[in-house]
């Protein structure tokens, strides 16, 4: 039995995790990043929390066959990344910096295509061998598995799906510096945008005008409960992110579509909403997918990355 190490490397912490070749999580740990200094002490802290680790539970360097690593932001296939601006990084080798911090191999991918390859391997996308996975959250983020491989583009920056641009008219900028991208409509804060807009546009009474800084969760309860404004919102809300799927389709065709983020929380609610608008606006040759909510949580990441060392030193 062969081990390795999965890191899912956040802006505020890193999530660490043990697993044996057949994809058993064994133990799971945190640690802070530390950003400050640019972000130099982040592998060195890894390493040594690694390091310990092994000391501790008596795990020799030859049972090990590597560490993957999930980076917010782009990687090659190669293992540099092309900055990480929330960490302070600019363009370097990650894989071989923590190679030879830690003397094991090292693979490396973006965090969100890394987390396509958890849910893929041992979530929501488990059975298919094409999957399209959204992350609707502060963004829209993603990864896309083809024929079982991991899709990284040419300079690491493939599945960036929340960038597409969904309005052409939209007069607000993202925060990518584009306007009317997917993330402004689609994501847990995009919804919130359209909530107040909607809100300001209208007169009709809403409970959600009682509240004094709305959420996501709020629209879609406030739905629940029946409240025709927040329907209204929710429907908007469906149609733009079952156009977006489709589109999405259309070009990779997958088997599944697996949802995550804190918009997945509102579980079937959001899935039979988003489904009718998806049919509407799929091409007929795409339209046989099935939707999954996304069941690894906060551990897909870690999982992802774990997969992405097997796959390449096994």
């Amino acid at each position: 039995m062969r081990y390795g190490f999965g890191v899912d490397l956040g802006g505020t912490t890193v999530k660490i995790a043990y697993f044996d070749e057949h994809g058993t999580m064994l133990s799971k740990w945190e640690i802070p990043t530390v950003t400050t200094g640019g972000g130099q002490q982040i592998l060195p802290d890894i390493a040594a929390s690694i390091k310990d680790y092994m000391l501790e539970h008596d795990v020799e360097s030859n049972e090990i066959v590597g560490i993957g690593i999930g980076v917010p932001g782009p990687v090659d296939g190669k293992g540099v990344v092309n900055k990480c601006v929330n960490l302070g990084w600019g363009v370097f080798n990650i894989s071989e910096a923590l190679s030879q911090l830690t003397g094991l191999n090292v693979k490396a991918g973006n965090d969100a295509n890394v987390a396509a390859l958890g849910e893929y391997w041992k979530g929501g996308g488990q059975g298919c061998d094409n999957m399209v996975f959204v992350t609707l959250g502060t963004g829209v983020g993603g990864g896309i598995v083809i024929d079982g491989n991991l899709l990284h583009g040419a300079h690491g920056s493939g599945a960036e799906i929340g960038h597409l641009v969904l309005n052409r008219d939209e007069t607000d900028m993202c925060g990518c510096g584009k306007r009317g991208c997917v993330e402004q409509y689609c994501s847990a804060t995009g919804i919130v945008r359209m909530a107040y807009k909607h809100l300001a546009a209208t007169d009709a009474f809403s409970s959600l005008r009682n509240l004094e800084a709305i959420t996501c969760k709020d629209i879609f309860d406030a739905g629940k409960a029946g409240d025709a404004v927040a329907l209204e919102i929710l429907d908007n809300y469906y149609a733009l992110l079952g156009e977006f799927l489709a589109d999405l389709c259309c070009v990779v065709n997958p088997e599944a579509v697996v949802l995550g983020g804190g918009v997945s929380k509102a579980g079937k609610m959001l899935i039979e909403g988003t489904q009718p608008y998806f049919q509407k606006y799929v091409f007929h040759a795409a339209s046989n997918v099935r939707f999954e909510l996304a069941s690894l949580g906060n551990d897909a990441g870690a999982y992802g990355a774990f997969k992405l060392a097997l796959d390449a030193f096994a």
